[in-house]
């Protein structure tokens, strides 16, 4: 039976990815910085605890969905940010190699410096301008460098079973009568389940290397919650907003990509595999 290693497991892709799985004959073996019932505890800054880990489990795969994705606080608290989106990677790619494991890593739109004006594709170079963005490049390139057999998988805007972007607007619905929402800032919503099936496909496969992974379409913050409302039946008015006005209002906030959508070149070119619209998938994860 084919064993897959999951690491970040109670985040919100590392749950979609086992729903995804649950109808195939595969043995999970979930981990995540602290364990429970189930889920073995492995920290994957830790490269000595890492490599006995994937020696005793012995896996075929090795899907990281671990990594500090909170971006203000990344900003604060770089040391923990690298040692979580950029040791952590390089960590597993060293023990995914000794144990000729393939290793799927997901990496973010933020590696981009997202001042672009065309969707951003696999071949583009890279420029990242927050500590999110750096950390997590820092991550591709150490898979890069010591991994044998990886996938590298670049998503954006994600939402799932978890803390997110669409529960929040939802929460911001039951208090406020209106929301103060960024405009121009633009990028693809992308959910947990849609990422989780190209992961399953890619895995099954031999096709390696750096892919974008964003449900198809795009559009902005402020678009993107007028969709949420209407489909939650939520009378609300959202206020279009400019960067520089949020910032003001919230100064504490790092940056964000301008310009964060990306091409899924490469998952088109190779594979006959589609991701969903966006406006599809958020109706689907609302139930609609």
């Amino acid at each position: 039976m084919k064993r897959i290693l999951v690491t970040g497991c109670n985040g919100q892709l590392g749950r979609a990815v086992k729903l995804e799985y649950q109808d195939e004959d595969v043995e999970l073996v979930r981990t995540d910085v602290r364990g429970d019932d189930g889920i073995y505890a492995l920290d994957i800054t830790d490269v000595s605890q890492v490599r006995s880990f994937v020696q005793e489990v012995k896996p075929d795969v090795i899907i990281n969905c671990a990594a500090h994705t909170n971006v203000d606080k990344c900003e604060e608290e770089w040391d923990l940010a690298y040692q979580i989106n950029a040791i952590g990677p390089r960590n597993l790619s060293i023990a995914a190699k000794e144990a000729d494991a393939k290793l799927i890593h997901i990496s973010t739109d933020y590696v981009f410096e997202g001042n672009g004006t065309r969707p951003y594709t696999e071949f583009d170079a890279p420029n990242p301008v927050s500590a999110y963005g750096k950390t997590k490049l820092e991550g591709e390139n150490f898979v890069k460098a010591f991994a044998g057999k990886y996938f590298i998988l670049r998503t954006a805007w994600l939402y799932g079973d978890g803390k997110n972007f669409v529960k929040t607007m939802l929460g911001l619905a039951e208090k406020y009568d209106e929301v103060n929402v960024v405009c121009d800032q633009v990028g693809s919503p992308t959910s947990a389940a849609e990422l989780a099936k190209m992961v399953r496909y890619l895995e099954k496969t031999e096709n390696y290397g750096v892919f974008h992974a964003t449900c198809e379409g795009s559009c902005s913050w402020a678009d993107f919650t007028e969709e949420i409302f209407r489909l939650a039946g939520k009378q609300v008015k959202v206020n279009h907003v400019t960067s520089k006005q949020y910032k003001e209002m919230n100064p504490a906030s790092a940056d964000r990509p301008a310009y964060s959508i990306l091409d899924n070149y490469m998952l088109k070119l190779t594979t006959d595999f589609v991701m969903a619209d966006w406006k599809d998938a958020i109706r689907v994860y609302m139930g609609k």
